[in-house]
Parts: C-alpha cells; sequence; structure tokens
C-alpha cells in the first residue's frame, strides 16, 4: 500500500482499523483483535459505545465549535462542574484542553504563572522522578524522567532534575518494609529541595501509579502523604500526572483517592474522553485560580480548540456513563479477577518477575532470571516480540523496553475497557501468556 502518512514508525506497514465493537477492533479484512491495552489506556468505556455516540450526534447537530476567547459552551460547563463534583479536596477549576501533553503544559505553566502573581519569581525549578512520563510536548518532556525519550532533544529541555521513583519491586532494601522505603524514598525530594535552594523550587510532578514507562507502577502505603508535607512544608505545588492512570483506570475516578491526598494541580486525559474524541484537562485549586483572576486576571497560554464543544460532549457522555451509570463500580471487582487469573497463568513463570497493579490496570514485568530480577539484554528486544507475537494473535497489549533506566528492562502494561467480561478476562489472560511463552518458552 502506497501511504502518504508519517506513521510513529516510518518503514511499518499497518492494517487498516475499519470497525470497532465493544473490547474489539476490526481491520479492513475482518480480522479481529481485542483491545488489552485500551489503546494506550483510552479505550475505557470499549469502542462503539452507543451513549457516546449518541451525544456527539446531538452536538453536532447543535454545535461543533466556538473558540474560547468570545464563548463558552454548555458541554464545557457541564463538564467542568461534573469533575469538579468527584474531584479531590480544593480542586475547584478545570481548563480544558486537547491531550494529555497539553494538560501537563499547561500544568507547568501555571504553576509558573501562580508564583510570578504571587511575587516569587525566583521559583521555577521543576522535580520530578526517574522513569516517569508526563508527555512528548518539550516542557511535559523535560518534566518526565525518561532516559531513552529525553536524550536526542536534551538541548531543547528545560532544566528539570530527577528524584527515585517509589518502585518497591526493584529498589526496597530486603531490611526494609514497605512504609519506610517509601518514607526513605520520598524524603528524596526534601534532600533535592534543599539541594537546589528551597525558594527556587516551584512544583514536583510525579503520576500517582506510574503507567507506560514502568508498567502499572503502585506506590506503597504513605508514600504520597510523606509528599504531600514536603512539598507544603517549602510552600511547593503539587502536580499529580493522572493522565493515564485516572478517570477510574486503577478503581477511583481520580487515583490520588486511593492515597489519601489531594493535589494543587491535577491533569487528566485518555479515559476522560475514552478515544471518542481528543480531550485532556488540567484541574487546578481554587487558591491557584483566586491569584491569577486576582492578579493579571487571565492566564498567559492558550490553544485553538480549548474546550471543544465536540470534545466536551463526548467526555460528558464518558462522565456519565462511569459515575451516573455506576460502570466504575465494575473496575475494581473486574481488577481483581484480572489480577487473580494473571496470577495463576504467569504467578510462577520464570521469566515474570511481578504482577502489579491497581484496577483494570495491570503490569507484567519481564525477567531473564526470576531470583536475582536481572534484565534481559536490550538485545534481545523482548517486548517487541511479544508485542509482534500477540498482534498475530489478535491481541492488541502495550509492551515497553527500558523499565529499569529507560534501556534495561521489559514489561507489558494491560488497560482493558472497564466493560470487559469474565470470559473476556480469561480470552486476554490466555493470549497473553501464549504470547509470553511464544517469546519465551519454558
Amino acid at each position: 500500500m502506497n501511504s502518504h502518512i508519517f506513521g510513529r514508525v516510518s518503514n511499518a506497514v499497518l492494517p487498516t482499523a475499519a470497525r470497532g465493537e465493544g473490547c474489539y477492533l476490526i481491520d479492513s479484512d475482518g480480522k479481529r483483535y481485542f483491545d488489552g491495552s485500551g489503546g494506550a489506556a483510552v479505550s475505557c468505556l470499549g469502542h462503539g459505545h452507543a451513549k457516546v455516540r449518541a451525544a456527539l450526534h446531538a452536538q453536532l447537530d447543535q454545535l461543533a465549535y466556538a473558540h474560547t476567547s468570545f464563548f463558552t459552551s454548555e458541554p464545557a460547563e457541564k463538564l467542568a462542574d461534573k469533575l469538579i463534583a468527584h474531584a479531590p479536596d480544593g480542586i475547584e477549576r478545570v481548563y480544558l484542553v486537547s491531550s494529555g501533553s497539553e494538560a501537563v503544559e499547561a500544568a507547568l505553566k501555571l504553576a509558573r504563572q501562580y508564583f510570578t502573581e504571587t511575587g516569587q519569581p525566583q521559583r521555577h525549578r521543576i522535580i520530578a522522578r526517574r522513569q516517569s512520563y508526563h508527555g512528548n510536548t518539550l516542557g511535559a518532556l523535560a518534566s518526565g524522567g525518561n532516559a531513552w525519550r529525553r536524550k536526542q532533544f536534551s538541548p531543547l529541555l528545560i532544566d528539570t532534575t530527577h528524584i527515585a521513583p517509589c518502585y518497591d519491586y526493584r529498589d526496597r532494601a530486603e531490611d526494609e518494609t514497605a512504609f519506610e522505603y517509601g518514607q526513605r524514598v520520598a524524603n528524596e525530594l526534601e534532600t533535592e529541595i534543599n539541594r537546589l535552594g528551597p525558594d527556587s523550587v516551584m512544583a514536583f510532578i510525579a503520576e500517582p501509579v506510574v503507567g507506560a514507562t514502568a508498567g502499572a507502577v503502585p506506590p506503597v502505603a504513605g508514600y504520597f502523604k510523606r509528599l504531600r508535607e514536603i512539598c507544603n512544608q517549602y510552600g511547593i505545588l503539587l502536580i499529580l500526572d493522572e493522565v493515564m492512570c485516572g478517570m477510574g483506570r486503577t478503581g477511583t475516578l481520580f487515583a490520588c483517592e486511593q492515597d489519601d491526598i489531594a493535589p494543587d494541580i491535577v491533569t487528566i486525559a485518555k479515559g476522560l474522553g475514552a478515544g471518542y474524541q481528543p480531550i485532556g484537562a488540567m484541574l487546578c485549586s481554587g487558591d491557584i485560580f483566586n491569584a491569577i483572576r486576582d492578579g493579571s486576571g487571565f492566564f498567559q497560554h492558550g490553544h485553538t480548540y480549548l474546550g471543544h464543544p465536540m470534545a466536551a460532549a463526548g467526555s460528558l457522555a464518558v462522565m456519565e456513563t462511569l459515575l451516573d451509570d455506576n460502570l466504575l463500580a465494575q473496575v475494581p471487582m473486574q481488577g481483581d479477577k484480572l489480577q487473580t487469573a494473571l496470577q495463576e497463568a504467569l504467578g510462577t513463570h520464570p521469566h515474570v518477575g511481578d504482577l502489579r497493579g491497581r484496577g483494570l490496570f495491570r503490569g507484567i514485568e519481564l525477567v531473564k532470571d526470576r531470583a536475582s530480577k536481572a534484565p534481559f539484554d536490550p538485545a534481545q528486544a523482548v517486548h517487541k516480540k511479544i508485542k509482534a507475537a500477540a498482534f498475530n494473535l489478535g491481541l492488541l497489549c502495550y509492551p515497553m523496553g527500558g523499565t529499569l533506566d529507560g534501556r534495561r528492562g521489559d514489561h507489558i502494561l494491560l488497560a482493558p475497557p472497564f466493560i470487559i467480561s469474565d470470559p473476556e478476562i480469561d480470552h486476554l489472560v490466555g493470549m497473553v501468556t501464549k504470547a509470553i511463552e511464544t517469546v519465551l518458552p519454558l
């Protein structure tokens, strides 16, 4: 096929997606693929959801687009109301964008403007974590801690420093409890703040459950509470990136609910629109919004498609389905079933080191040796081979490399639609097991 598309991989010839039905995508030849990763943890309602389709058709008949320098719109207002009604304490405003990267970019710029508006212009430094991922625009990429993604663009990136992640499987010492380990790595934030100079730091950004670059790594208990305490102590904004792990993916609408904390700024996307329209959002506290409102009066930022009525209408239907139709309540239950099935199928596999995650956000870490946790040689490209094997079987999953440090390590991320049934869980686990065993035979 001759194509003028500039694809993600320039020498790849991909099948053409033609239709979507529930947990499946169907290509133009009629082959069915089980969407075991929801694309990139996006398709939380599956494909062809009737309520969302109807909402988009109805909105198109009323209004497709109006620029937000002139108008607000009813779907944008209703969506913001719905989100704030279920947001963490103190979060009062919603800034609607078109992607997760845009949401993070907006969060970083808002953090900087907040400090200039409040008479602290010396605060400009960002602290993040190694092996984090916050998006691909330059500010978001700079805050991310994945060495491979950053390397060739490093001359273009703003200065960001990175502390250790909370990676219990790899980094907890044998003589530490999980809580002690969490406190130790959380305290690295205070050490880094003092190294940089407390008056120079504006924000710390982290994913509550680390997604693409590490494979659904959850924090240990108490870790994020300690980070919140440190941010409060030094007057630093806590930005939580829930682009992948939020909007119900881990079992609560906002992932941070499970760690009993509230951020100053939180970013969401992916499941916010379930793939039906491009949408993301940056939500902030009332204090931050009021500082802008009572200062210059405008946020010095913006994009053409902010608050797009079609995107907001689709997202509102998604949120209504999750919250009002009680679909969100299924996620912890189905997530537990998925974890149990993975444990039964792969829990003793010699090349499966860890099975982890929350809700319907699950990671499988692959190792050369289970006892030592030694990773495979990156030259073997184990994750790429498993992705290809799964695809041939009719499974879409999200294997990645560089789990440990951006170069070494392999994992598979699973993030199926929330509508997944019990038989479909068995089907998903059976196929991912077969894909692993095809590449890493027992």
